[in-house]
């Protein structure tokens, strides 16, 4: 999906769409990180020259909205 996306800001709503489809699809380990990192401070990293769209942007957001 990352390799579909490519980091084209036009595609960018349909990524986190998308994405966010496939991490309610894995319901247990996301129930499981969520309880793991209640509470505490997170770093979420990132491979992208793209600091303002990409993977760890979009799981920030989708932890924080299951928060």
């Amino acid at each position: 999906m990352r390799k579909w996306y490519g980091h084209d800001p036009k595609k960018w709503l349909q990524f986190k769409k998308r994405y966010f489809a496939e991490l309610d699809g894995k319901s247990e380990e996301v129930r499981s990180l969520l309880k793991f990192v209640a509470g505490k401070n997170v770093t979420f990293l990132f491979g992208s020259k793209e600091e303002r769209l990409n993977n760890a942007v979009a799981l920030k957001e989708y932890m924080e909205s299951k928060l």
